[in-house]
């Protein structure tokens, strides 16, 4: 008789742990939060990339539109013209004519527009082609400045590494450029 009272009550407690939903959802989000993290880093990379990328760009387009007016940049002199490519160049890369060495007005020291960009030599960074000299050419003259080979760094999230892949997949050179008329 005990025998028969045991068995309900035994069917019933396998029926609650089978069609038991306790600790479901802590199984599910073990499943899916890898994935959601993996996307969240993702989604965070991809707007540091394209954060970095207009900020090159915004930074050729200054240097450009210093170019386009700079009488200089027509000399024939070969220091002039270092000069003219070395102060467009600082320009680019850290926003100021002078030189990215020393102080902004402010007293603190003068930074990179992006980091990772060359403060002591910023010719290494920014490729400048300035206008056409040749005596009797006609038709419109143009400069043009490009970052020359900046890779992309990883941030606090390496892709790469979360991922298993190589550093170059998701972080590669990015080479903005902005080309515009010659206005002397």
């Amino acid at each position: 008789m005990n025998v028969i009272k045991v068995l309900p009550f035994t069917k019933q407690v396998f029926s609650r742990l089978i069609n038991g939903e306790r600790g479901s959802s802590v199984v599910e989000l073990a499943i899916v939060f890898p994935i959601l993290l993996l996307l969240f880093v993702g989604t965070a990379e991809l707007g540091r990339l394209f954060y970095t990328y207009t900020t090159l760009a915004k930074a050729t387009k200054v240097g450009a539109r210093f170019l386009s007016t700079e009488k200089d940049a027509e000399s024939t002199d070969a220091d002039t013209i270092t000069a003219v490519k070395a102060r467009a160049a600082s320009l680019v890369v850290c926003g100021y004519e002078s030189g990215c060495t020393g102080n902004q007005p402010d007293g603190t020291p003068k930074r990179p527009i992006v980091p990772g960009l060359d403060m002591a030599t910023p010719v290494n960074n920014v490729l400048i082609t300035l206008p056409n000299t040749t005596p009797g050419f006609i038709g419109p003259r143009y400069v043009k400045v490009a970052i020359r080979s900046f890779t992309f760094q990883p941030g606090v999230f390496n892709v790469a590494g979360a991922t298993g892949s190589t550093s170059t997949t998701f972080y590669f050179s990015l080479e903005p450029g902005t080309e515009m008329r010659y206005m002397h």
